[in-house]
């Protein structure tokens, strides 16, 4: 069911469902322009408030959990727009980059380059990203192309990191 079919949400639309305000991560899917980059940024302060205060194998099932609850938040916001996959749905962007911070060296720089990369990848979506992007639909479709623009990300920073060690 339908409830508000906009291709440009408000705070209205974001307060409505729990599952819309956290789709909109927080708000931050409502930045015209760039609201993939504003819900990447949300994974920062995420990052740095939970990660510290949790086990590693903690951290990870955190994630995991997130990645399932956000086929459901994902799909239900877009249902609800109807539009599968709106640029204001950020929770995507903000479970995958938590997913590469936690594998990312700690240090400004790092974490830096980690934000300049996925943030490519998400934006490009090299293959075979495009293809699924283009084939799988619903909140799983949400979540799948981010998270695979997260592990080509931390492929990447493997690879550098190997370089300079």
């Amino acid at each position: 069911m339908i409830i508000l079919a906009e291709t440009n949400p408000s705070w209205r639309f974001v307060f409505t469902r729990p599952a819309h305000f956290l789709a909109f991560g927080f708000g931050a899917g409502l930045i015209r322009g760039a609201p993939g980059t504003a819900g990447t940024l949300v994974a920062f302060p995420l990052f740095w408030l939970l990660n510290p205060r949790l086990a590693p194998m903690l951290f990870l099932a955190l994630i995991a959990v997130l990645f399932v609850l956000g086929i459901w938040i994902c799909g239900k916001t877009g249902e609800d727009l109807g539009v599968d996959d709106h640029s204001g749905i950020v929770w995507d962007e903000i479970v995958a980059f938590l997913l590469v911070l936690d594998f990312a060296p700690t240090t400004l720089l790092w974490q830096a380059l980690a934000f300049i990369l996925f943030r490519a990848f998400d934006v490009l979506k090299p293959p075979p990203i495009d293809y699924f992007d283009k084939t799988v639909h619903g909140g799983f479709g949400v979540m799948l192309d981010d998270l695979m623009a997260a592990f080509y990300t931390l492929l990447c920073l493997a690879f550098w990191k190997t370089l300079i060690e």
